[in-house]
């Protein structure tokens, strides 16, 4: 299906099929949020030129992605193109993805291109069938979009604006979305070591937007996708919203617990162990998040909603880290906390003063339980003034104790769970990223090989010399 079959020219388009006239919504959707839509993904990353009368500068390319494949056939379409920029008729349409409130999604490719590992999800949007709130929403995604460089977070390759089209160029999930993937385990949760995995990689993507600034307002399963390699990336920013932040480095003081040795007996006598003693630790974190944003608008998705966004009080950052205490107990329990049997219900248990549950379940014979429910208790405080991560942001989540596996600078080479259902393609990996384990540590038979690799490579060397 190519391109011109839907977009007859540049000039003159008849887009039907992007008409967002549809409400698709689901169950989950609370009446005054868009629509949300769960089979593809955004992503961001270098601004090409577009068909609109506003190129886009191809020159500046985000640091984590240079080596992008993706990119790279980007820039090999754009470098032959005429004026330098990628246009409609560059693209291949595959198939229909998915649609949302905003428009609809294409799998699509790059025509006359090799690599057919290359391919993208094109976000088409009829902006003459939004309205001046949805329009809103729209640039605030593409804003959103055009600015942020993570790992965990969508690249954006081409924005292009077409008569009263915009057209947005992203990655493409293979592995469908988190909730999609919740339904497919057993008692529709995750084990353990899946729930931390998930929700370090989200906590950490979470962390990038508080420090730009960005509220994100929508954190669901729902908006989690799955990328070929099986890690997760957050997705539709379109209800986000921007504030101040300053970026301030902050002293703390952590307490280190030295351990006693046992008595020891030698040739003159027993020797005493040394004392169990507590040190304070001095440190410094740096902390950037947006604690002086404000708003008042009404969206979201009703089960994750917070106190304050219900009750109408106005609303700040703390939304998100009550939205990630409701993520988690989704992902471990299978359902949220304050789940009523209609949306009004629903809605009532967030604002009421009654505190949640944990169900009782085979959750509770595995380790980890404890302090993931501790940690779940801490961020769904309903005073925000009091909740976790409101004030220190996402440094204070990642020191609790559910997360002390982490290690947090080498989060990106840990390997993803065994989890039933998820896509986890086959790809070239590093030299580094071949001797990590599921644990993100080097496992004992690669350091053999290492180590057995490293003396033949020596031998060969001596002998050499010697000749």
């Amino acid at each position: 299906m190519d391109v011109e079959s839907i977009f007859p020219s540049e000039s003159d388009l008849d887009l039907s099929f992007t008409s967002c006239a549809s409400s698709t919504t689901t169950d989950r959707t609370f009446t005054c949020s868009s629509g949300r839509s769960s089979s593809t993904l955004s992503f961001n990353e270098s601004r090409l030129g577009t068909s609109s009368s506003s190129p886009l500068s191809s020159n500046t390319h985000r640091p984590h992605r240079k080596n992008d494949p993706h990119w790279a056939a980007i820039q090999t379409v754009t470098n032959l193109s005429p004026d330098g920029t990628l246009h409609l008729n560059h693209l291949k349409l595959l198939s229909h993805l998915g649609s949302g409130n905003l428009g609809r999604v294409f799998l699509c490719r790059l025509k006359d291109y090799d690599n057919t590992d290359a391919t993208f999800a094109l976000k088409v949007i009829d902006r003459e069938s939004l309205t001046n709130k949805k329009l809103s929403h729209v640039m605030m995604e593409s804003q959103i979009l055009s600015i942020v460089d993570h790992p965990f977070l969508p690249t954006l390759y081409a924005h292009i604006d077409v008569s009263h089209y915009t057209c947005l160029l992203i990655d493409y999930c293979p592995g469908g979305d988190l909730h999609s993937l919740l339904r497919k385990q057993s008692g529709n949760r995750f084990r353990i070591d899946a729930v931390r995995f998930f929700a370090s990689e989200i906590l950490v993507g979470l962390e990038y937007l508080h420090a730009l600034g960005v509220v994100y307002r929508d954190l669901k399963p729902e908006n989690i996708l799955i990328r070929e390699d099986g890690h997760v990336m957050l997705s539709d920013f379109d209800l986000c919203f921007t504030a101040d932040v300053v970026p301030t480095l902050q002293k703390r003081f952590s307490s280190k617990k030295v351990r006693s040795s046992k008595n020891r007996f030698s040739c003159f006598g027993e020797v005493f162990g040394r004392r169990r003693e507590i040190s304070d630790e001095e440190m410094t974190e740096f902390v950037a998040e947006p604690t002086g944003a404000y708003s008042r608008s009404c969206v979201g998705t009703h089960e994750y909603l917070a106190p304050e966004l219900v009750n109408g009080n106005g609303h700040g950052n703390g939304v998100d880290w009550w939205a990630f205490g409701i993520f988690l107990y989704e992902l471990l329990y299978g359902r949220t906390p304050f789940k009523g049997h209609t949306k009004e219900q629903t809605l009532r248990n967030i604002a009421s003063s009654r505190p949640f549950d944990f169900p009782e379940c085979d959750v509770e014979e595995e380790d980890g339980v404890a302090e993931v429910k501790d940690l779940i208790a801490r961020l769904l405080v309903k005073d925000p003034r009091r909740r976790l991560g409101c004030a220190w942001g996402a440094s204070d989540v990642k020191r609790h104790p559910f997360f002390d596996k982490i290690k947090w600078a080498l989060i990106r080479t840990y390997s993803p769970p065994d989890v039933p259902g998820l896509l986890k393609m086959k790809k070239k990996k590093n030299h580094v990223m071949s001797h990590v384990g599921s644990s993100g540590k080097f496992s004992t038979s690669s350091f053999k090989k290492i180590s057995r690799w490293s003396w033949r490579g020596l031998s060969n060397f001596i002998k050499g010399k010697r000749v």
